[in-house]
């Protein structure tokens, strides 16, 4: 044989017969039954390997290694299809399968123009504007940093409002920044009006009339008492944030701004519980009645830092607040004018920090 005068060529001695050669099978058998050739059947729904004759579960996390398909049928029943991402509900009755955008070289006329005909009648115009608001609502809630939820309901929001129809006539943009700001409110998120507002060209006027009429569509109370059907939600009984407790979907206040310019600012944990308690003495008493959220919590930080003796500038505190640092120096005069009774003992107790000979 070859591979006898391979050896002797190489000096080798030649094997005989009796030596033993380790078998290097791998060999699967149930401790139980020990029958050789093993009865064993793989059951992929379970991930496990069982032995037909007992039952003992001879191995677990097994990889199905039969074939993917899809059917194209149009026959009722099952699809055995096993490829492709999850269900989507938001998009539940809307075509969202790769599609082919004519392009308009020629200026949208002579066959382009019957292209794209032609495409928006197998696609659908409805379909294809609602698939293009919701990449403009991801992309808005994005930029201003919220979480997939607050999105998810905005597009919930938008959805409803197209499907019923109940702000015809008015601009898709100003639409979606009114449902933006809805579901910042019901997210325990919310961001104020000017910030909203920013994220498209349509003005505050425009915004706030889609705002209303969506609060009154969707019978959201404007002052957080009594309940809410969840039901009346804009995402239905099954939306993301879906609750049966009241969303106060009014003006945003100044105690709802002033844990995220804290955190923006980096300031201690201690602090921001401080500012808090600041801001809502504030409220109670009254002092800054009239003036804007964002000056209120602006300047409730500048005062809860310099109690603190933290070395926080008014022009910091302004980038992060989005106001003037004048604004905040002003407000912050009409505070020290009521410095014992914002800064009562009650607060000063929580923290030896504090000090009322900081402020000046």
């Amino acid at each position: 044989m070859f591979h006898a005068r391979y050896a002797a060529d190489r000096g080798d001695a030649p094997k005989k017969d009796d030596d033993f050669v380790p078998d290097l099978n791998v060999r699967l058998i149930c401790r139980d039954c020990q029958v050789d050739p093993p009865n064993l059947t793989e059951e992929f729904a379970s991930g496990d390997l069982v032995c037909a004759d007992c039952g003992l579960v001879v191995g677990e996390n097994i990889i199905d290694t039969r074939s993917e398909w899809r059917t194209f049928s149009n026959e009722d029943g099952d699809d055995p299809s096993r490829v492709g991402s999850a269900g989507n509900p938001l998009l539940d009755g809307i075509n969202e399968q790769l599609d082919t955008r004519i392009g308009s070289r020629d200026g949208g006329s002579g066959a382009s123009r019957d292209l794209q005909r032609t495409a928006n009648r197998a696609t659908g115009v409805r379909d294809r504007n609602m698939l293009d608001a919701f990449e403009d609502i991801q992309r808005k809630c994005d930029s201003i940093h919220l979480p997939r939820t607050v999105s998810d309901v905005a597009k919930q929001a938008y959805r409803r409002v197209e499907e019923e129809k109940i702000l015809r006539g008015k601009k898709p943009d100003a639409i979606i920044a009114a449902a933006i700001y809805v579901a910042c409110k019901m997210g325990q998120v919310p961001r104020t009006f000017p910030e909203i507002c920013s994220l498209t060209s349509v003005s505050k006027k425009h915004i706030g009339q889609c705002f209303k009429e969506m609060q009154q569509a969707f019978g959201l109370n404007a002052t957080g008492t009594g309940s809410v059907d969840g039901s009346r939600l804009p995402g239905g009984p099954d939306a993301a944030t879906a609750s049966t407790t009241a969303l106060g979907i009014g003006p945003t206040g100044a105690a709802d701004l002033v844990v995220r310019y804290c955190n923006h600012l980096g300031l201690e944990m201690p602090i921001i519980r401080s500012t808090e308690a600041i801001t809502q003495r504030v409220r109670e008493l009254g002092v800054l009645a009239g003036r804007s959220p964002i000056t209120i919590a602006a300047a409730c930080i500048y005062f809860s830092t310099q109690l603190w003796g933290v070395n926080k500038s008014a022009k910091k505190i302004s980038q992060a607040a989005g106001v003037s640092d004048v604004t905040i120096k002003n407000s912050f005069k009409e505070l020290l004018k009521h410095k014992e009774q914002i800064a009562s003992p009650e607060i000063l107790s929580k923290n030896s920090r504090m000090d009322l000979s900081n402020l000046s």
